[in-house]
Formats: structure tokens, sequence, C-alpha cells
């Protein structure tokens, strides 16, 4: 019998994160699911550590690295449930996760995604995401990062996006938008299915009792790594020019130009500029291909300018009041 939810969960020499991962798997209350852990290419012993000791993970081993988007869609592909969990292995869940998901998706019918409140792996009075949102300066932002947790994100709400690190999906919208972008590879790839779903009429609902823990960006050496840099100033970017109407686009350039220059001067004190460099260079020679991938987007969505503009503009007012909260905790942790 087909399980109702499949979890997809990539892997690439990280074998050190996947015990804590699917222990709490196991002990999941909803168990009508399925696990897909799909393998990049690893060379840590990865795929035998699970063989021997989850003989109930489904173990897809591609044989190379296709990033986070090839892996999540080889997972996707290979399940037929109503739900698909993406989840990434740096995580340990509150036994109740899936089961919270799973409510709220039936709940729900009118929302597509559903993004879990993610707390620090190492230190839980402390956020490391309430869902997705993006800012008029057209780069994303993980709402509640690095804040600390007292109440604020408590309740339902709806979202720009979800953090493909713990989210639920309903399969249905893979079929009727498209998987996540391989060309993206890593970084953004979940900021733009959210907002190719946006445009698509579907909305994304932060479920706050759908709890996990995660580490974060493990398979790239960390968020000011250079390969984190290079991925996140190129997809940052490919996802406006693929997805963003032409009349917001042009009414949020100046925002555009000055979040890119701030975003050079923090990577560039950060040592990683170059990377940063790199990263524009690789979305100007992408355009070509983006713009293919717009045509045909911009051809089918199903909202009108005034909807989208609505959508964006409160995913950002939430970013900026998320922001500085979380200027406002650092200052007092460190003071």
């Amino acid at each position: 019998m087909t399980p109702r939810l499949t979890v997809v969960i990539p892997n690439w020499n990280t074998k050190k994160f996947l015990a804590p991962c699917l222990n709490s798997l196991r002990r999941q209350t909803f168990t009508d699911f399925e696990t897909v852990l799909v393998d990049s290419g690893s060379t840590d012993d990865s795929l035998s550590f699970v063989t021997e000791n989850f003989p109930e993970v489904q173990a897809i081993a591609l044989g190379e690295n296709r990033g986070f988007s090839g892996a999540v869609n080889a997972g996707i592909e290979s399940s037929t449930a109503e739900y698909v969990v993406l989840l990434n292995n740096d995580t340990e869940q509150d036994p109740g996760w899936l089961a919270t998901l799973v409510d709220a998706a039936e709940r729900r019918p009118e929302a597509a995604l559903f993004a879990s409140k993610l707390l620090d792996f190492d230190d839980r009075s402390i956020l490391d995401g309430a869902g997705d949102a993006l800012r008029r300066s057209g780069l994303p932002y993980r709402l509640g990062h690095r804040e600390t947790d007292s109440g604020q994100f408590d309740n339902e709400q709806y979202v720009f996006g979800a953090c493909a690190a713990a989210a639920l999906y309903r399969r249905s919208l893979f079929k009727e938008i498209g998987p996540f972008d391989e060309d993206f590879f890593a970084y953004c790839e979940d900021g733009d299915v959210s907002l190719r779903a946006g445009l698509a009429g579907h909305r994304c609902l932060y479920v706050p009792e759908a709890v996990v823990y995660h580490v974060g960006s493990v398979s790239t050496g960390g968020k000011r790594s250079a390969t984190a840099t290079r991925l996140g100033t190129r997809n940052g970017l490919l996802l406006l020019v693929k997805n963003l109407p032409t009349p917001l686009l042009w009414r949020w350039l100046p925002s555009i130009l000055t979040g890119q220059l701030s975003r050079f001067l923090v990577t560039a004190a950060s040592g990683v500029g170059g990377a940063h460099l790199t990263g524009l260079l690789e979305a100007w020679r992408m355009l070509p291909t983006m713009l293919k991938k717009r045509t045909k987007i911009q051809k089918s969505r199903r909202v009108s300018d005034a909807y989208l503009r609505a959508l964006l503009q409160d995913s950002s007012r939430q970013a900026s009041e998320s922001r500085w909260r979380r200027l406002r905790d650092e200052w007092r942790r460190f003071s």
C-alpha cells in the first residue's frame, strides 16, 4: 500500500548527521510514511551506514553530486505519496512534527506548501527560521533567523515560502509548476519554488507546532563560505529574473541594486568578495536560459500584478521586522 507521505533526505558526505536525523524519524507519532535518502556520490560510507543501521530507509545512489535540487527531484520522482516532505539530514525532529504538518495540510486545503518552525540545533532557545520571506532588495530572508524564541512566531500565519530544510508540499504542486530547478544546484531553489507557487495562486502556511532542530550549511562549509556566497549571489538574481513580473522588477530595481551593493560589501568584509563577483558572472552567463524559463512561467501565472505586489510587500515587511529583532537580540547577547 502506498504511504500517504514520503520524506526525502538529500545527502552528500554528511554521515555523522544521519543517526540523529533518522532516529528521530523513527520516533514520529505519524507513521504512514516512507523515508527516501538520496545520496549524491558520497565517499564517507553514508550509504553502507544507512543500509546497515536503518534498513527501513530506501536509499537512492545518484553516483554524482547533482546538488540539492537534483537530489530532492530524484526522491520526489521515486514516490507516489500524496504529500512530500523535504528534510535536511543535519536535523532532529520533534516526535509530533510530521503529524502536525499533515494535520495542517488537511485543515488548510488552500495551502500547498507548509513551513516548519526551525530552531538552532545547539542552542534551542534561538530560532533558525519561521518560514521564508523575500525582501524588496530581492534578497531572500529566513524569518526569525537568529532571534531569541520568545513566542513571536507561535501563531500560524501565511508567509512567502517554506525553507526546504524541513517543509511539506502537496505532490500536486510539483505536477502543476514543475520540479526544483536543477540549474540552481543549491541555495534559493526553495525560494524559486515558493515564488512559482505564488504565481500559480498557491499559498504557504507556517506551522509553529511543527518543530525541527537544524544545524545548517553543513554541505557547503558554512553560511559565509565561498561556495555558499557564490551560489547564493547567483541564484538570488536568477530567482528574480525567472519569476518577477516586469512591472514589479522595474519597481524594485533601485532596492535590488542597493541590496546587491550591500551584499557585496558584507561578503568583501568577510573575505569572500571574489566569490560574490563570480556568482554575478555566472548569473550573467545563465541569463539566456533563465529568460526562456521566464517566458513560460509568466504565460502560465494565475495571479495579477496587484496580488503579487501585496504578497511581496507583506513578505518584505515581515522580513524587516524580523531583521530588526535579530539585530536587537544579537546586541543583547554580546553586550
